[in-house]
Formats: structure tokens, C-alpha cells, sequence
């Protein structure tokens, strides 16, 4: 399967995405069209509708150094330039992180961070969010000349002191030392610590993110690649070299920076290898070239503890050779269609999948009562209509008793509202302790707590023991949280079954707030945050750098962690209740609408079958009303999601 295959796959799923934002935004509509807009629905659809434009399928290659990923970057996608697009020599090699995307309202640019960012306490996040901290240069994207020469800047390099490279996390002296390196005046070292490029590539411009790392010493000295990037890649590509195999580096970076970024599930994983076209012997054959690949795969995957149908044997430098000449039997030869199979099928599909329940997981409830409420609004119109038609209106007393009974149905009602309001403003008291539970003021005040008690420790085990501490404050005040999640939760279900056991409302499952996924994050933060710093690499480099920037990295997810639980709640709280109070305004319009043909009929006989004309023509907009809704709910293929309605 060819690249061509990919951008389809590719173009297929931008089409997808772009047909679902359109639902999306018309259920949006329906709802705003019909008197069912709140806030807590209108913040959720438009939170929808920001993540999914925003949507990008990153595929992070990560591996050592001279592993070939650049080389493998451009076989897989920018072959079509006709040139080696991306730049690699055997001497220099990428330097700094590199992330390809497109950015529309940018244009075409690369952007450079100064490696000298490292000694500010600032994240790789909040610097994106800083232009002007970062050097730019613009792209001319009908020249790849101008741009190779401008990618050219991605392995740059400079000479500074060992006294400010060791400040960087770049130098370590006992590694020098083993290396026979001594009394160095001057240390080699990147220009840039992270590369931002945007051009307006077909893939890149439907929503496809590539993120290029350089090897071990980068990475284990970048506790946000590892902590945030990685784990947020749809897809991560570990190249190893088949000249090389499996060496103890790239075991260190498989255990420590790869397969813990997946928490240790191999979904979107893939591992390459590197490079077969060095095991060609023109003695042996193609059968000993076949056993060669067959015995590196076999050793790798026992290694990397991995199955060995998870490895692809590859030749990036063929692939690419392959495509700018247009040549299928090298193409054949290079056996990167696997690879290309894999991208363009598994990882597109997994991640359809993975918005699809996302979808279904924030709007789903929304559909939901959106489908109960018109359905239980046109039974009831559809009920009067018949009963109507029933009864004998020349019958003045039970033109009369009908009165009466709707005045009592409406004196219920009222008593509904009262007691609506009542519950309203108990489940209020105990939604704000729940949303105060997550306030920042709480948070911050451990943070810094433990913040000021780090700075005051010389060492990496007092620095270890302060973060454990944070961690398990954090987790105090998550155990706070779920006491009170809980009470919540069950003062919304007696509400619920109140209305619907005294009122004969329908029984609408309420939405109720779940902190599982909190807890389940932030103890995955603190795991990572262990590996992380135990880590070969990160116990020989310089500890104030790396412990620092792994503590912020690990404040900064903990914080959004517990962030996302405020503002949840906040949401959650909101909007709970409206089903009911949707149900209430349908009640008062049904009664209201009762009462005025009741009074039409009683005042004057000739008016029934008016009435009854009346009432079969209200039919028609709540049948539209729930048309409409079947369509949208079609469209965005939620129709199994409103299968079983509660």
C-alpha cells in the first residue's frame, strides 16, 4: 500500500471530521430552535466543536541518534516534494525536538526555541503560547530549496562552557569520564531546544501533526516530551537501526520514555526497524537476506518484550529512493507498505473510534433528553388529541369536570415548580461544596507548600520525598472530593425519583459526576513522574535542572488535572437538573394549552371540531421537531446511543 493510500485514509477522515462538526453544530441549532439551549449544553456542544477543529493525528518517531527517522519522515510523507525534503547527515543528526503541523492563520514559518529556555521555569506550552520568544524564519513553500537550506538550522550546533552546558542538562562529567573525555573547555551542543514548522503539505493541512525527537540525551533531559507529547501521540513510531539492534540505550529509551508513555499498552505503538538494506550480502542471497531480517526481528522483539508481528523490517533511505524515481520493485524492496498499511488503516481508525466515544461520552446525554423530551411531547399531544376526540362536548357537566380536573392539574403544577425550586436550592449548597472541593486556592496553597520545602532540599532523595508528599496531598483532597462527588450524586437520584415517582414525570437516568477519571490521571501523573526521574539517564544529569523541570512538568499536569475536575463540576452542576425542568415547561405548556380549548369548547359548541383541527395541527411541528432530530442524530451516527432511551 502506497503513500497515496495514506493521504486517502487521510482525506477520508478530515471529510469525516468535517461531516460531524456540521451535525454537530445543526443539533446545536435544533436545539436553540426549539427552546431547549441552556448554558451547560451550549459549553459542552462548543467545547465539542472546538476540539474536534482542533483535532490533529499526531505521529511521534521517536529512537537514538543515526537511527534514520528523518530519513523515514520523508519516505512516509514528503516523497511528492521530489527531493530528500527533510535534511540528514551521518555526521550531524536532528538536535531538537520537532513538530510538523499546519497552521493556518500562521503560514508557513519555522520557529526555533534557544536552548538557553531550559534554565526558565517555564513549560514548552507556555513558551508556544510566547511567539516572540521564539526565532523566525518564513518558509517559501514552492521552493523545497529555500526550505531544506532553512532545516538546515535543526542541527545546528555551538560551543559554550562545560560550566553552562552542565547548567543545561547537556553535559555530565562522570559520563565524560568513562568516556575518557577530561579537562574539556568547551562543550558541542544544540543551538535549539524545540522546532515548531508549519507549511501548508496536503496531509499536514487535514489535520495531520508529525513530531520528529532526537535521541536519549534530549529526551531523558525533557520531562514534558516524555510526560505530555508522547503520551498524547495517536501514534508513536520507535525506529531502531538493523545494523545495530537493540543497544542498552535503546532499551533505556523503550522502558523508560516510549512504552511508559502508552502506560505499558501497546495500542498505537508501532517499532521499526531501521535500515535492513545494511544486512544485503551479496553471498548469501536473498534467502540469507530474508533469514537476516527474520533473526533481528526475532532477537529485537525478545528484548523489547514485544510481539515480533508488532516490528517492521524497513528501508527508509530505499522507500524514499523508491518514490522520487517511481520505481515499485525498490519500493517492493524497501517493505515499507506494512508500515504505511498500519498508519493508514489501525491508527486512523483507532482514533475515529477514540472521538466517536468521546462524543458519545459529553454530547450522548444531550441526545438523549433531547429524544425523550420530543418523543414524551408528542405522546402527549398525540394522548389529548385522542382523548379529545373521545369525549362527548355536548355534555356540559363534563365539559365542566374536564375544567375542573385541568385547574387541579394545574394547582400540581404549581406545586411542581415550588418543589423544583426547593430541591434546586439544596442541590445548590451541596454543588458548590463540591465545586469548592476542586478550588485552586486549595491546590495552589499544597503546591507551594511543597514548592518552597523543594527548594530548601540539596538532594535528589529530599527532592523525591517532597514530590511524594505533594502527590499524596493531592490525593487527600481528591479522597474529600469523592465523599462529597458521592452525596451529590445521591441527592440528584432522590430528586429525580421524587419527580418521577410523585409527579409521573418521565424517568429521564440523570447524568451524574464521576471523579474516577481524576483520580486515574493523577495517579498515572505521579507513575510516570517515578519513572521519569529513576530513570539511568536523568540519575546521571545534572539534578537541579532535570528534577526542577520534572517537578513542573508534573504541577502543571496535576494542576490541569484537577483544573478540568472544577470546571467539570461546574458544567455538571449546571445542567443536571434541566431534564426536569424541561419537563416542567412542557407540563405548563400542555396544561396551559388544555385549558384555553377547553374554554373555546365551552363557550361555544360549534368550536370542537375546530379545536380538534387545532390540536391534530400541533401534531405536525413536534413530528418535524422530532424528524429533524432523527436526521442530526443520523448524521452523527449516535443512533445506537438513543437505541435503548431511560
Amino acid at each position: 500500500m502506497r503513500n497515496l493510500e495514506f493521504n486517502k485514509q487521510m482525506y477520508e477522515y478530515s471529510l469525516w471530521r468535517a461531516k460531524l462538526i456540521q451535525s454537530i453544530e445543526m443539533y446545536h441549532q435544533w436545539r436553540k430552535r426549539y427552546g431547549m439551549d441552556n448554558p451547560h449544553s451550549t459549553e459542552t456542544i462548543l467545547n465539542i466543536l472546538n476540539g474536534l477543529s482542533s483535532d490533529r493525528i499526531t505521529l511521534a518517531f521517536v529512537g537514538e541518534c543515526s537511527r534514520g527517522k528523518t530519513e523515514l519522515i520523508n519516505a512516509l510523507f514528503f516523497a511528492g516534494s521530489g527531493v530528500r525534503f527533510l535534511r540528514s547527515f551521518p555526521e550531524h543528526t536532528t538536535m531538537s525536538p520537532t513538530e510538523f503541523f499546519y497552521d493556518e492563520a500562521g503560514g508557513s514559518y519555522i520557529r526555533l526555541l534557544n536552548i538557553e529556555s531550559r534554565l526558565e521555569d517555564i513549560s514548552l506550552a507556555e513558551f508556544k503560547l510566547k511567539p516572540e520568544r521564539w526565532t523566525h524564519f518564513d518558509l517559501n513553500c514552492t521552493s523545497p530549496t529555500q526550505m531544506q537550506e532553512v532545516f538546515k538550522e535543526l542541527i545546528a550546533t555551538k560551543q559554550v562552557d562545560r560550566q553552562m552546558a552542565d547548567k543545561l542538562g547537556l553535559w555530565n562529567e562522570r559520563e565524560a569520564a568513562e568516556q575518557g573525555i577530561i579537562n574539556l573547555e568547551k562543550v558541542e551542543i544544540p543551538c535549539w531546544r524545540h522546532a515548531l514548522i508549519s507549511f501548508p503539505h496536503p496531509l499536514l493541512k487535514q489535520g495531520l501533526s508529525i513530531l520528529d525527537t532526537p535521541g536519549l540525551n534530549a529526551v531523558g533531559t525533557e520531562p514534558e516530551l516524555t510526560l505530555k507529547m508522547l503520551p498524547g501521540a495517536q501514534a508513536i513510531i520507535f525506529v531502531l537501526a538493523a545494523d545495530t539492534g537493540v543497544t542498552k540505550s535503546d532499551l533505556e529509551m523503550w522502558l523508560n520514555h516510549v512504552y511508559s508513555a502508552r502506560g505499558g499498552n501497546k495500542q498505537g505503538l508501532a517499532v521499526v526497524m531501521n535500515k535492513i538494506d545494511a544486512m544485503w550480502d551479496d553471498l548469501a542471497g536473498a534467502n540469507g537476506y530474508e533469514d537476516a531480517i527474520k533473526s533481528h526481528i526475532k532477537s529485537s522483539a525478545a528484548v523489547l518484550k514485544i510481539d515480533e508481528q508488532e516490528i517492521f523490517p524497513v528501508s527508509a533511505k530505499q522507500a524514499l529512493l523508491a518514490k522520487v524515481k517511481a520505481d515499485d520493485a525498490l519500493l517492493k524492496r524497501s517493505r515499507l507498505s506494512a508500515l504505511e498499511n498500519y498508519l493508514a488503516n489501525d491508527i486512523l481508525k483507532q482514533r475515529r473510534a477514540i472521538l466517536m466515544r468521546s462524543i458519545i461520552r459529553n454530547i450522548g446525554f444531550l441526545v438523549n433528553e433531547s429524544a425523550n423530551l420530543t418523543d414524551t411531547s408528542l405522546a402527549n399531544a398525540a394522548s389529548q388529541l385522542e382523548e379529545f376526540r373521545k369525549i362527548d362536548f355536548e355534555n356540559q357537566d363534563m365539559t365542566g369536570k374536564l375544567m375542573a380536573e385541568t385547574r387541579d392539574r394545574q394547582h400540581i403544577y404549581l406545586a411542581n415548580v415550588e418543589n423544583f425550586q426547593a430541591s434546586c436550592r439544596v442541590f445548590n449548597i451541596q454543588a458548590k461544596m463540591l465545586i469548592d472541593s476542586f478550588a485552586r486556592e486549595k491546590i495552589d496553597g499544597i503546591i507551594n507548600s511543597t514548592k518552597q520545602d523543594m527548594a530548601k532540599s540539596l538532594t535528589t532523595y529530599g527532592m523525591k520525598q517532597n514530590i511524594r508528599k505533594l502527590f499524596d496531598e493531592l490525593r487527600d483532597l481528591l479522597q474529600d472530593s469523592i465523599d462529597i462527588t458521592s452525596e451529590t450524586r445521591s441527592l440528584v437520584k432522590a430528586i429525580h425519583k421524587k419527580f418521577k415517582d410523585e409527579y409521573g414525570f418521565k424517568g429521564i437516568e440523570p447524568q451524574l459526576f464521576s471523579i474516577r477519571q481524576y483520580q486515574f490521571e493523577l495517579e498515572q501523573v505521579f507513575e510516570e513522574g517515578e519513572a521519569f526521574r529513576s530513570s539511568a539517564k536523568t540519575t546521571m544529569t545534572e539534578q537541579s535542572i532535570v528534577i526542577n523541570k520534572l517537578y513542573s512538568t508534573l504541577i502543571a499536569k496535576a494542576r490541569n488535572i484537577l483544573k478540568q475536575a472544577h470546571t467539570d463540576a461546574t458544567t455538571w452542576s449546571n445542567g443536571v437538573l434541566t431534564p426536569l425542568m424541561h419537563q416542567i415547561k412542557d407540563h405548563k405548556k400542555q396544561i396551559e394549552s388544555r385549558l384555553l380549548m377547553l374554554r373555546k369548547i365551552n363557550e361555544s359548541k360549534g368550536s370542537v371540531a375546530e379545536s380538534i383541527a387545532a390540536l391534530e395541527a400541533e401534531l405536525e411541528p413536534l413530528k418535524r421537531q422530532r424528524n429533524e432530530l432523527a436526521s442530526i442524530i443520523k448524521a452523527m451516527h449516535l443512533d445506537a446511543c438513543t437505541s435503548d432511551k431511560t
